[in-house]
């Protein structure tokens, strides 16, 4: 399967060498505004201790290298190591969650002579069923729909309903600290006024798409930079 990748069109003061802000659509601004929702342990296990900045690295490394001899009976590390994410509409940086399954037993009897019987289920394996001599140990597994892959909100199937956070009706701005406005004409001419661009010559578009690795760029240097644009697509890869 080809990598889901999105477009963004970036205005650059070429002499600056920085981008001015970016022009995109509804599913980058969905993936910006998604990782608002990425509790903090997910974050720290997608750019990996050793990238964050601060000690949340070390409370991470701490937890997962603790013993579960000293974790409460009625706790599981796993949910702060790898806590599950909200899922968001073409979000890069999600994995759809495991299925929910459940184990239940079926008969492996024949009921009247009628061929198998499947009247009934259990979650005890072994014991008699109720409809004919045979005992109920044939595993059935039960997948919760609302589980796995079946994230709703896609905007497919939806009865039109659109999916994601922001609607697809404008193009959104962007600016390098990742501020996120509709865009229009007026705004375009103030936010050049607001950079006090005199001569338009030095300014450029550029197009780029951006992937699960610039994601992950991305979301490392939200944490750390007020450039963020600038730093992911216009810093020397040196």
């Amino acid at each position: 399967m080809a990598e889901k990748t999105m477009a963004l069109k970036l205005l650059i003061d070429t002499k600056a060498n920085r981008v001015l802000f970016a022009e995109a659509g509804k599913e980058v601004v969905d993936f910006l505004f998604g990782l608002l929702a990425l509790p903090l342990g997910s974050i720290v296990k997608l750019l990996s201790k050793d990238q964050m900045v601060g000690s949340i690295g070390s409370l991470y490394s701490s937890l997962e290298n603790l013993d579960s001899t000293y974790i409460q009976p009625n706790q599981d590390k796993g949910i702060l190591l790898s806590p599950q994410r909200q899922e968001v509409n073409n979000l890069l940086l999600s994995a759809p969650n495991p299925p929910k399954v459940e184990g239940y037993y079926g008969c492996t009897g024949h009921s009247f002579g009628h061929g198998p019987c499947f009247q009934f289920v259990t979650n005890v394996c072994g014991i008699q069923c109720p409809s004919c001599p045979g005992k109920m140990n044939r595993v059935l597994r039960f997948v919760h729909p609302e589980s796995g892959g079946m994230a709703s909100g896609n905007g497919e199937g939806g009865g039109g309903v659109e999916g994601g956070y922001v609607k697809g009706v404008v193009t959104y701005t962007i600016m390098d600290d990742l501020s996120v406005t509709p865009m229009s004409s007026i705004s375009s001419i103030t936010l050049l006024s607001k950079f006090n661009v005199k001569n338009i010559d030095v300014l450029k578009e550029k197009n780029v798409s951006f992937g699960m690795q610039e994601a992950l760029e991305l979301l490392k240097t939200s944490l750390e930079s007020k450039t963020v644009l600038t730093d992911v697509f216009l810093a020397s890869k040196d």
